[in-house]
């Protein structure tokens, strides 16, 4: 019996997938369990529309991710701390903070897990932060940081 898995099952296949099962296995383990359905046409239509609707909406995010690259590319945040001797900085500039300059310079809305620093800013000077995007797309900022 041909049917759709609609979750992965081990040892049968990846969600999706359109694979053979004996028909004990598919009545009385896939379906009651609600890992697959039964490749009827409509069921197969349904699920052709679904994986459609679902390469349109990535295409979209992933078309969005440029837009917002470009626009952040040679950017330059400026974030002011209170500074001790010599430039150094009480405590340090966390990703958080830079996410928050972000919004508030160029008001495009950057989740503080996109950001990466690397290692943690406590001097007094620039640098260059990574945002991820998108998984195929990421972006270059220059980070200023400022006495206040």
């Amino acid at each position: 019996m041909k049917v759709i898995l609609l979750e992965d099952v081990k040892s049968v296949g990846k969600k999706g997938e359109l694979v053979n099962a004996s028909d004990g296995y598919a009545k009385n383990f896939l379906f009651p369990k609600k890992l697959a359905v039964e490749a009827t046409k409509s069921n197969l239509n349904d699920f052709e529309l679904k994986q459609k609707s679902e390469a349109k909406r990535k295409k979209e995010e992933l078309e969005q991710a440029q837009n917002m690259a470009k626009e952040l590319e040679n950017k330059t945040v400026t974030v002011k701390v209170k500074t001790g001797e010599n430039g150094k900085l009480f405590g340090s500039v966390t990703n958080k903070e830079v996410a928050e300059e972000i919004v508030k310079q160029t008001g495009m809305q950057i989740d503080k897990k996109k950001v990466s620093i690397g290692d943690p800013i406590k001097m007094v000077g620039e640098r260059t932060a990574v945002i991820k995007l998108h998984p195929k797309v990421s972006a270059e900022i220059t980070i200023k940081i400022v006495e206040a």
